[in-house]
């Protein structure tokens, strides 16, 4: 045995059998990992309190500045944003050179206002309410949210549908660039629980003549229709509000069915039966797409997927994660074939699944849209980030 072997005076004392790992005994953990969690708590409100107070917009304003002359833009303590601005370069949000700071290029697109693909309107709203988080752990052991979103469903998806605009439109583009919308012209798109319309307001860009059915909430559908009219579409778009359980749909009248960031948020026998609804709503060969935030079927290699689940546990009614095993057997079950997996952007994960031409009508139940008299009414939109 060499002398500089880890622990070689407890090789013959100590086994795996016996006694486990050594090191187990001798040199616990470190703590980092819990001390992570713990400041998280802290970085989450310092990003809020960062956007906020305009840090990254004013840093924009002025350029490389000190503490004193952020603070004058915006009328605070410079002692104390210096704190913040401290803070912020630890994130990697901002740099630090001597005394100045800088934007890094993280923020200058995705938390200034007016950045190329901002999410400075998504910090706040993405975790869901606060309140939920500070009872998850009465939520585990109720098996019930205390206050779902879906009790107000306008007042929280209202805010979310349009922080998360900027994003998903970019990932409908790149999907629609990379699927070839348009070198399909005169599209027939269904769009349900659809925000402000991201996915079909991409599908009217790319495509020449198509046409869109958008469905909403009554409070959620008058923001699709004012992103619709500045983007000219107007003249080309059916507004459909209802509940997308409920609504009037024809059967095999679409090309293109969207379903983006709403299943997560239904459970599995909602979302089975809106993708067999969606699956009627197709033409043979038409195209079903599920956007969603996508676990790894292990539920352990893809944090953010797992996470995103966690959300929805802590803040909606029937809401959870989604598995690609899971998702993957409803398209299948649902008859689709040619089921394809992309991500156009980071962690936007798409399903693009396609109708045979063959495909016999399949016999579905309404699902029922309250489980109890208290039950809260159904939602559509995209949850929490």
């Amino acid at each position: 045995m060499s002398a500089d072997s880890p622990f070689p005076e407890l090789k013959k004392t100590h086994s795996m059998a016996r006694n486990g790992r050594p090191w187990r005994d001798y040199k616990p953990p470190p703590s980092a990992p819990v001390w992570g969690l713990i400041q998280g708590f802290g970085s989450y409100w310092a990003l809020v309190a960062g956007v906020d107070l305009g840090v990254f917009d004013g840093t924009a304003h002025l350029g490389r500045c000190t503490a004193e002359q952020l603070a004058v833009e915006l009328h605070v303590s410079a002692v104390h944003l210096r704190h913040l601005l401290d803070a912020l370069v630890t994130f990697g949000l901002l740099d630090q050179i001597d005394d100045d700071y800088a934007l890094t290029e993280t923020a200058e697109r995705y938390l200034c206002s007016d950045g190329a693909a901002t999410m400075a309107g998504l910090v706040r709203v993405a975790p869901g309410p606060l309140e939920n988080w500070e009872h998850l752990a009465q939520t585990i052991r109720n098996g019930s949210v205390q206050t779902p979103i879906e009790r107000d469903p306008v007042a929280f998806y209202g805010p979310l549908v349009t922080a998360t605009f900027p994003t998903q439109r970019r990932a409908a583009t790149r999907l629609g660039a990379s699927i070839g919308w348009s070198r399909r012209p005169g599209l027939r798109v269904l769009d349900l629980g659809a925000g402000r319309a991201p996915w079909a307001s991409a599908v009217l860009e790319q495509s020449a003549g198509s046409t869109a059915v958008v469905n909403d909430l009554d409070g959620i559908i008058e923001l699709a229709a004012e992103t619709l009219g500045q983007e000219g579409f107007s003249e080309r778009v059916e507004l459909r509000p209802g509940d997308f359980h409920a609504i009037d749909i024809e059967a095999a009248r679409y090309d293109i069915v969207v379903l983006g960031h709403v299943c997560r948020t239904e459970g599995e026998e909602r979302s089975k039966c809106l993708i067999r609804r969606a699956v009627d709503a197709l033409v043979p060969g038409g195209r079903l797409i599920v956007a969603d935030y996508f676990a790894d079927n292990t539920r352990k290699l893809n944090p953010f997927g797992v996470q995103m689940g966690l959300t929805m546990l802590a803040n909606t009614a029937r809401g959870g994660l989604l598995t690609h095993q899971q998702v993957h057997g409803w398209l299948t079950d649902s008859g689709l074939e040619a089921i394809r997996l992309l991500e156009p952007i980071g962690f936007n994960q798409v399903y693009v699944a396609h109708k045979p031409v063959d495909l016999e009508p399949v016999d579905h139940r309404p699902v029922d849209h309250w489980l109890t008299e208290d039950s809260p009414a159904p939602t559509t939109k995209d949850a929490p980030r």
